[in-house]
């Protein structure tokens, strides 16, 4: 007798597939109507908060202490054709241009010394623990003892405020890296500058972003800030000292216009230069979501 029986054999059958019914599928996607549009939800939110501010203005009735919204974007209006906003905004940017782009470098080249020894690193750790929390703004008396009353004075206190955050998100993208990414790079006989440009910084590439964007948001601000307590350079208002000038001559619908014009550009930068960088790179690798 075998005590080891073959398996029993089960029959094969086959079930037709079912076609796809054209109702039914319609139904499973989401109607591609004009609501699912992002761009048009965040309009209706901002028509909804611009028509709150035209209500609560009209109701307080006291222009001086708070416009309306129509006062404010007449005001916004008339400062972009007369080109008056225009030449305050570009002297913003050019001091802003030079501290966020000698920030940028003094970050990435902190973050070389970090990820390149230990020393380096506890080095890095400790600055940034000390300066990090530091308002930039809190820098301009020392700033303007050293540097004087001039663009050197406001370079400096956009340097702090960009170099620290970008240096910390930058440090902690590198050390996040998997050890397999730095292994298969071997592997592949890349090694030095090669590992560095092919394998580590894509890998680290979200969280340097990250800190680009939240370094340029810090000097952005930083620099309004600045410019209302430093006043002009070389004879130049920015976009801040346009904001403190109206107030003194107490044009409210101007400082409103001013702030407006700062909050636009700062939606302008993050999503024309940050989002599109961000979708060429991390999200095209499927890095990001």
């Amino acid at each position: 007798m075998n005590a080891f029986k073959d398996p029993p054999i089960r029959p094969e059958y086959e079930l037709a597939l079912a076609l796809p019914q054209a109702g039914a599928n319609a139904a499973a996607q989401p109607a591609a109507s004009p609501l699912n549009l992002s761009w048009l939800r965040k309009a209706g939110i901002l028509l909804v908060l611009a028509m709150i501010w035209e209500v609560v203005a009209r109701w307080y009735g006291n222009d001086l202490l708070l416009p309306t919204f129509v006062q404010t974007a007449r005001a916004l209006v008339e400062g972009l054709a007369t080109g008056e906003l225009f030449g305050y905004i570009g002297v913003s940017f050019a001091t802003l241009t030079q501290g966020y782009v000698m920030g940028v470098a003094g970050a990435f080249l902190l973050t070389w010394l970090a990820v390149s020894n230990r020393l380096g690193r506890e080095l890095i750790e400790t600055l940034t623990a000390m300066f990090n929390p530091l308002p930039a703004i809190a820098l301009l008396p020392l700033a303007l003892l050293w540097f004087g009353l001039g663009k050197g004075s406001l370079i400096m206190v956009l340097m702090h405020s960009v170099l620290w955050p970008l240096t910390l998100n930058a440090c902690a993208g590198f050390r996040a890296v998997p050890e397999t990414l730095r292994m298969a790079g071997r592997n592949y006989g890349l090694g030095g500058l090669r590992l560095v440009l092919q394998i580590l910084i894509p890998a680290a590439l979200p969280a340097i972003l990250s800190g680009l964007k939240i370094g340029w948001a810090f000097a952005w601000r930083t620099l309004i800030a600045a410019e209302l307590v430093f006043g002009t350079t070389s004879g130049q208002g920015g976009l801040g000292w346009f904001i403190f000038q109206s107030r003194n001559e107490l044009f409210t619908d101007k400082v409103f216009a001013g702030l407006a014009a700062v909050i636009i550009i700062g939606l302008a930068v993050e999503h024309v230069v940050f989002q599109t960088l961000e979708r060429v790179t991390v999200r095209k690798w499927g890095m990001e979501r």
